[in-house]
């Protein structure tokens, strides 16, 4: 017996079938449907103490024994190692989230597991998922309506409200009191890197930021021009400092070539051997001469896999030439210095010519506290790339920096590509609720039922927004409802003064896209979940 939970229809039809098959399959599909269901509520769960700026963060211990501390929601989640199938959705959910909006991926995953509770209870009343699911679709193409009517359009040349949207970002995470300095920097950032022609189109790739430990998160810098984090070669006693340079970026090598295989050369007198150093000298002498005739006094070299990308000699003759060199350029860095500088990769010898340089006003190698850099400012005809150094007392305080930056630019992102903000602090999660309830009085049936459990759902970010900041969320949202009911739909928790204030005048402001996209994507997970009624292994 599985008591009346299961609804009257599938005992009947269990009684009438000869045998309890039917029976035993209907209670198989429920049981896989529970479990999924529980599985992605314990991980969304697990996740909900670290939502809004009093959130807790989390510890990742990794296998390989390094140690990562975040609150980012796509973080944790990716880092976490999950073995249910439907928990890993929840994991694909966040990664969604941080691409589509790139900030809320916490938020999603606690919406993604209110929702799922809300199925949970719909199920047992009887209804069929797919009603249920059906229904989830409708509630949140209104909810997306209800959000669209609240938001406050935003102009992209006003700098003050594109900072109090980075700032909020900021406000949840570890750095969040230096959000003052990493908020107009992501700001200026991201304003640099757009492309006027297609402004929906920011890529954040060309954004470079090199993490030096050492120093406080305050002697982070956006730089004027480009940052290289390699250190210039001066074992041979070469420049390290050039003014007016003519940057080269070459991707050939300078050491004397190598033949396929390999292959010994047996020398029989000290002639043959004088002869073989004196080709040898020759041929890097013929390269230097070249770089040297070009005009090229800064030399950027690829990092090469085949053979040596320099040698000492090399590096002695381009020391005597004056020419600064910093070797060992990553494959992928190339693109962005070239961007930046306005030059060409150069990829053999014969191709160094003065246009393929890009010209700037000084090259210099700036010691940060561990190890150094290569900064050169002053470019001509830059491209639009910028260039930030992030400080930090240690690792793990410098990787969140970086993680709460890269939020902090896809916040202002969102804005650039939909141009329109909505209070923070759980204001719009709220109204969209109130409405929702409402709007569910006028419908019929089962689908009246699950619009308000949608409803219901949604008090989950004001709930835990409270219950993380220490006040008693049960009155809190209570209040919260009476305050929208009577129109005050800007309403949120202000959480550093525990009360309910309005949001927009505390400055607290989030991008439309990153609510709507929230919204959106948990109902999908949801709904996809809902529709799984078995799990087959497949060998």
């Amino acid at each position: 017996g599985r008591g009346a939970g299961g609804g009257g229809g599938s005992m009947a039809a269990a009684a009438a079938a000869p045998s309890g098959e039917t029976h035993r399959e209907e209670t198989r599909k429920r049981d896989v449907r529970i479990s999924n269901i529980e599985a992605a509520k314990g991980l969304s769960d697990a996740i909900r103490t670290s939502l809004g700026p009093r959130g807790m963060d989390k510890m990742l211990q990794l296998g390989s024994g390094d140690v990562v501390i975040t609150n980012d929601g796509a973080t944790i989640l990716e880092k976490m190692d999950v073995v249910q199938p439907a928990a890993k959705m929840l994991v694909e959910l966040a990664k969604a989230q941080d691409a589509a909006a790139g900030d809320g991926t916490t938020s999603v995953t606690v919406i993604c597991g209110s929702l799922l509770k809300a199925c949970l209870d719909l199920l047992q009343k009887g209804l069929h998922p797919t009603v249920v699911s059906d229904a989830m679709g409708k509630a949140v193409t209104k909810a997306c309506e209800v959000l669209q009517n609240m938001a406050i359009p935003v102009d992209l040349n006003d700098r003050e409200q594109l900072i109090k949207s980075a700032i909020t970002s900021l406000s949840s995470k570890v750095v969040s009191q230096y959000g003052s300095l990493l908020g107009p920097m992501a700001v200026d950032c991201v304003m640099r890197v757009i492309d006027p022609q297609i402004p929906d189109n920011v890529d954040l790739r060309d954004v470079n930021i090199v993490k030096r430990v050492g120093g406080t998160i305050d002697d982070s810098v956006l730089e004027e021009g480009l940052l290289i984090a390699h250190k210039a070669a001066s074992k041979a006693g070469g420049p390290t400092s050039v003014n007016n340079p003519k940057v080269g970026l070459i991707q050939f090598c300078i050491s004397p070539p190598k033949t396929d295989m390999e292959n010994n050369i047996i020398v029989s007198d000290y002639q043959q051997m004088d002869r073989i150093l004196k080709e040898e000298r020759n041929y890097i002498l013929s390269i230097v001469k070249k770089i040297k005739q070009s005009g090229c006094n800064v030399l950027l070299i690829q990092k090469s896999i085949l053979r040596d990308a320099t040698t000492d000699m090399a590096l002695h003759y381009l020391a005597k030439a004056k020419i600064m060199v910093v070797k060992d350029i990553e494959r992928d860095e190339v693109e962005f210095i070239c961007k930046t500088l306005g030059c060409n990769p150069i990829a053999h010898v014969d191709h160094m010519k003065t246009e393929k340089l890009g010209m700037a006003a000084r090259a210099e190698e700036v010691s940060t506290g561990s190890g150094k850099i290569v900064r050169i400012s002053g470019i001509q005809n830059m491209g639009r790339t910028a260039s930030v150094l992030l400080r930090g007392s240690n690792k793990l305080v410098l990787d969140e920096a970086d993680r709460s930056l890269h939020d902090a630019m896809c916040v202002i992102r969102c804005l650039v590509q939909k141009q329109y903000m909505i209070a923070g602090g759980s204001a719009p999660e709220v109204e969209v609720s109130r409405q929702l309830g409402q709007w569910a009085k006028t419908l019929l049936g089962a689908e009246a039922f699950c619009v308000r459990a949608f409803a219901e759902a949604l008090e989950v970010i004001p709930f835990t927004l409270a219950e993380n900041a220490g006040l008693n969320p049960m009155q809190i949202v209570t209040e919260l409802r009476n305050h929208h009911a009577q129109g005050a739909t800007n309403h949120g928790i202000n959480v550093r003064k525990g009360t309910l204030t309005n949001m927009l005048e505390e400055n607290v402001v989030q991008p439309l896209q990153v609510t709507t996209s929230a919204l959106m994507l948990a109902t999908e997970c949801v709904r996809m979940i809902l529709k799984i009624d078995d799990v087959v292994p497949v060998r």
